[in-house]
């Protein structure tokens, strides 16, 4: 069975929902904090006097975020690799070569699992420290807005807390940026974070898998709605290791004659490059489709191109640029102060479900997921 980013997907989704969870009950507790007393004279001086409280609360909710996410990827890891293993059992099992390995029982390789938790802590570790910073950026500058008088008579104290928390709320908890520029907000680079990993962790089990039983070679699918990072490797053949760049090898026939003067076969394989070279040029990057088989030389055969009519890559993430719309509008509705704003917002919420559901019906090759357009839990 091929392994591919997909096969971790749900696990990535689980971690997920920790960040939407902890944003949620952020945008709770400062939607709670700055609704406290508003009406009060003393509101600014009550809300400056607080922050001491709100920073403690803050602190807690990303310490148990923290926490509970390094313990649910260090799960995810074992899974993810051991599923990439079993990939390579079922794919192997069949075959000669393959005995061997599905009578194996082996644990997950520890130092793999390790690496690859330290690389997501990494990437990772600035998140926490910016969640603090960010609330109470947002929280003091409610508060000094509303106190310094620089708002005009026809806004009240409650529709400028109401328009800075819509702000905050649609955006997120932002301005974390990855390695290659792009900036995301906490649970969307969180969730790229995990994915990145887990599909590591499973094509690292397949692959290891497959080196025990000397299998140098792999081949990737033909994935509908490529992009344009994957598509020259689509259907070739790629080394485990070993030379990088476009060469032809001769190889061993995977299935040999039997006889004690019959020559070895072999065959001539065209190689697009290394694993390693494929996966620095991005495939294999978070939401890939391709997935990575064993090539076994005079067996396997190159996969049909698959065409998609009337869909490409571009309209995948329109997709996802909607799902973000949907997310970012519930997060507003959580950020309500009262009937009004959170009306305002689930009318938002509908406008941009009815434009996924638009979308989705003019693409045969898409599929709605209401998963990707929740925020946590349900609440």
């Amino acid at each position: 069975m091929p392994v591919s980013p997909a096969m971790a997907e749900d696990l990535a989704a689980r971690v997920r929902e920790l960040y939407e969870d902890a944003q949620l009950s952020l945008i709770e507790r400062i939607t709670a904090a700055l609704a406290a007393d508003i009406d009060s004279p003393r509101w600014a001086e009550l809300k400056l006097s607080s922050v001491g409280d709100l920073r403690q609360a803050v602190e807690m909710i990303a310490d148990a975020l923290q926490q509970d996410a390094d313990g649910a990827v260090r799960a995810a890891l074992v899974t993810a690799y051991n599923r990439g293993r079993q990939a390579a059992v079922a794919e192997m099992g069949a075959l000669d070569i393959g005995r061997e390995l599905v009578a194996r029982d082996v644990l997950p390789n520890a130092p793999a699992v390790d690496r690859l938790a330290a690389s997501y802590a990494a990437d990772t570790r600035p998140l926490y420290v910016r969640i603090t910073r960010a609330v109470l950026d947002l929280y003091r500058g409610v508060v000094a807005r509303v106190s310094g008088g620089v708002l005009l008579g026809t806004i009240t104290r409650r529709q400028a807390s109401q328009r800075a928390l819509d702000q905050f709320a649609q955006r997120g908890i932002s301005g974390f940026t990855d390695r290659a520029g792009r900036s995301w907000e906490l649970g969307a680079y969180a969730e790229m974070a995990v994915r990145s990993v887990t599909a590591r962790a499973a094509i690292e089990g397949h692959i290891d898998a497959l080196a025990e039983i000397r299998v140098g070679l792999v081949i990737v699918s033909d994935a509908p709605l490529e992009c344009e990072l994957c598509e020259p490797w689509e259907g070739e053949v790629l080394t485990l290791g070993g030379q990088s760049g476009p060469h032809t090898i001769r190889a061993e026939h995977a299935v040999q004659p039997t006889g004690l003067f019959t020559p070895t076969r072999t065959v001539a394989v065209h190689v697009a490059g290394s694993l390693v070279e494929a996966r620095a040029a991005g495939l294999f990057h978070p939401n890939c489709r391709h997935s990575l088989a064993a090539y076994l030389p005079g067996v396997t055969t190159r996969p049909p191109h698959h065409a998609t009519p009337g869909t490409t890559y571009k309209d995948t993430q329109r997709q996802r640029e909607i799902e973000r719309h949907i997310r970012r509008w519930k997060r507003v509705q959580v950020a309500a102060m009262d009937d009004t704003a959170r009306q305002r917002a689930g009318a938002y919420v509908r406008k941009w479900q009815a434009i996924a559901r638009e979308h989705v019906a003019a693409h045969d090759d898409l599929r709605r997921k209401p998963a990707r357009e929740q925020i946590g839990k349900a609440r």
